[in-house]
């Protein structure tokens, strides 16, 4: 248990998948109770562990899991964000991840993915941009370079 408590208090007992709290009273054999996991289904990769709800952990299995964007975003095109996470954190720079048809709808998918990255990928300091081209609003994160 030690090592789930560690991983779980590092990461504020989130579920690193859906991102909902993880009760850590409830049973590790309960869909809703706490895991320890990887971020990535590459078992060579040096990649730590992370806090999952059992079932989260369970239904992604050995193949990469997909981070959700909220229904309540309006992004046109939005970037797989694990595949975001992962360049971001390798080379670090600029990535464009979704067009909002409004500043606000670009603003709201900003402020949720400054957020959202916080906990996906601690320790790599994002922020996001918002650009105007083309009648449209691009999304894009920026982190330094590794």
């Amino acid at each position: 248990m030690s090592l789930l408590d560690d991983v779980a208090e590092r990461d504020g007992w989130r579920c690193w998948v859906c991102d909902a709290p993880v009760d850590p009273d409830k049973s590790v054999n309960d869909p809703q109770g706490p895991s320890v996991d990887s971020r990535t289904a590459d078992r060579k990769a040096k990649v730590a562990e992370r806090l999952a709800h059992r079932g989260c952990n369970t239904r992604k299995g050995a193949v990469k899991v997909v981070i959700a964007w909220p229904e309540r975003l309006y992004v046109v095109e939005p970037a797989p964000l694990i595949t975001v996470a992962a360049r971001l954190e390798r080379k670090g720079g600029r990535e464009m991840v979704g067009r909002c048809p409004t500043r606000q709808d670009a603003q709201e998918a900003a402020d949720w993915l400054v957020d959202r990255f916080s906990r996906l990928v601690p320790g790599l300091p994002v922020t996001a941009d918002i650009e105007a081209g083309g009648g449209q609003f691009l999304v894009i994160l920026t982190t330094g370079r590794r």
